[in-house]
């Protein structure tokens, strides 16, 4: 709901705060916010980067609790260990993911942006008090950037660009630690000769992160996330967003304790008092005694004074009395500045809240609408889905493959041998002992260079490589299959099945 006069309206949405009109970089100086809400994202920010920087610490049966090593495609969640065999997992895992941001954001739009997501939490928790506290707030960080390069200015830089470049690293460390483990990476620290691969990605990740909170900043959530321009097919008229109260706060005014009264007349008032412009306040005796005048009521003021105290606190550089923007990251620090001038002027707080487009105009409550209801619907048989899948996999997930150009081998004995490769994933924190055995064909399983049975090590991934041999006699054609059923030390995991390939047998 924009307030500007038609030939205005909408022309904020032509450009960005961030981007001046000459197409160069706008940094912006917001306000230092201070408030309520401000307050209780804060203690939610030191609760959220508590547990950043404690999980990786964690750890379930010797195993990190959380882990996504991409590379070695081995994931741990909460944990349970997840291979490229559980992929279709992961994949409804996702969708269900996917689900609820879209359920989410339909009722309570971009909460998460402006209290959950990491990059509003390091850049507005971390990194924006540290400015303020090296270079002030808003308007003495605007000084400094204009001033000329003095010692202060010189020493305040250098500060604040070691400091912005430490906690970069220590993130780049923590964030390398949830995809190769806390263990990995402290024996890579301690031992940087045998790991230029993880060094070379500490400081890679380092660059990222600091050049994001150092130049690119507020733009990581206007240009690249795209989770704003989905606002645009999400929300309706009963999302909960951060709103402006245009019937409560329009037409603005500044505050004034002086009661201005028009005058309606036919004639165009030429005294020198009020020089034409119908506020006859003072000279009213006068006026009458040329041409009887009638007082009209002023038009009751709304109360929002155009302080703009809503504007320098946005971390994004918006005006939210324009109405939903995509630039909006649902901070809050509007709520508080504004609530701050109210209480200052005597007037209820709540101008800004939230609140939905609906509750504004109609002053109706958020409804359970058909579309979170569907919405809801699906994101149930996803996660009904999610649980059985998980709830119904095995321990150990095998694969058969015959060995690749490789034909048969006929043997001394008169039989014939395939070469088969096992691999083997290990899902469970305990080492599992397998053993093979041919269920609906009488031959021998004859394990290559390995004697003993196999040893499935916990949380890992190997490959058992054999032969099956079965007798000439018993293959009717040159492709017959066969079932090998996989054991471990107690009962039959499960039944893989393959091709054996033969000779050519002719009737």
């Amino acid at each position: 709901m924009t307030t500007t006069t038609p030939d205005k309206q909408e022309i904020f949405r032509d450009s960005v705060a961030t981007i001046t009109s000459e197409g160069k970089r706008n940094f912006i100086n917001p306000k230092k916010p201070a408030g309520r809400l401000y307050n209780l994202r804060t203690r939610f920010s030191i609760f959220y980067l508590v547990t950043f920087f404690t999980l990786p610490f964690i750890k379930v049966n010797g195993d990190p609790l959380l882990m996504f090593n991409i590379l070695e495609r081995k994931f741990i969640l909460f944990g349970m260990i997840f291979w490229p065999q559980d992929f279709f997992i992961f994949g409804i895992g996702m969708l269900a993911f996917i689900v609820f941001v879209i359920v989410f954001t339909v009722a309570f739009g971009r909460i998460f942006c402006g209290w959950a997501c990491p990059q509003t939490i390091f850049m507005e928790m971390v990194f924006r008090k540290i400015e303020y506290w090296i270079d002030g707030d808003a308007a003495q960080q605007k000084l400094l950037n204009k001033s000329p390069w003095t010692t202060t200015k010189i020493k305040k830089r250098a500060l604040k660009f070691v400091l912005f470049f430490a906690i970069s690293f220590l993130i780049a460390n923590f964030f390398l630690a949830y995809m190769i483990g806390m263990d990995q990476l402290l024996a890579d620290i301690f031992h940087p000769a045998n790991s230029i691969g993880t060094f070379a990605s500490l400081m890679g990740f380092t660059t990222v992160f600091f050049f994001v909170y150092w130049w690119f900043r507020e733009q990581a959530c206007i240009v690249v996330c795209p989770y704003g321009r989905l606002q645009g097919v999400l929300l309706d008229k009963n999302s909960i967003v951060v709103a402006y109260d245009y019937l409560r706060g329009e037409p603005r005014g500044k505050l004034s304790r002086k009661e201005n009264f028009k005058v309606k007349d036919d004639h165009d008032c030429k005294c020198t008092d009020c020089k034409g412009d119908g506020g006859c306040n003072d000279v009213l005796t006068k006026l009458n005694a040329i041409q009887p005048l009638t007082l009209v009521p002023p038009i009751p003021q709304g109360d929002c004074i155009d302080c703009s105290a809503c504007v320098r606190v946005c971390p994004t550089g918006i005006d939210i009395r324009n109405g939903t923007q995509l630039e909006c990251i649902n901070c809050t620090a509007c709520i508080d500045a504004c609530d701050a001038i109210m209480t200052s002027i005597k007037k209820p707080v709540a101008l800004i809240r939230y609140a939905s487009d609906n509750s504004i105009e109609k002053r109706t409550k958020l409804t359970f609408n058909k579309r979170i209801k569907a919405y809801s619907a699906v994101l149930s048989l996803l996660v009904a889905l999610l649980v059985f899948l998980v709830a119904t996999r095995t321990d150990l997930d095998a694969r058969l493959m015959r060995t690749a150009g490789m034909t048969y081998t006929s043997f001394p004995d008169g039989r014939i041998g395939n070469l088969y490769n096992l691999k083997v994933a290990n899902k469970t924190h305990q080492d599992i002992p397998v053993s093979l055995k041919l269920e609906n064909m009488t031959g021998e399983i004859v394990l290559i260079n390995n004697n003993q049975q196999p040893v499935i090590k916990k949380t890992d991934y190997s490959t058992i490589q054999f032969f099956v041999k079965l007798n000439r006699d018993d293959l009717k054609s040159w492709k017959t299959p066969v079932n090998i059923a996989l054991y471990d030390s107690t009962k039959k995991i499960k039944t893989i099945s393959a091709k054996f390939i033969g000779p050519e047998v002719y009737e």
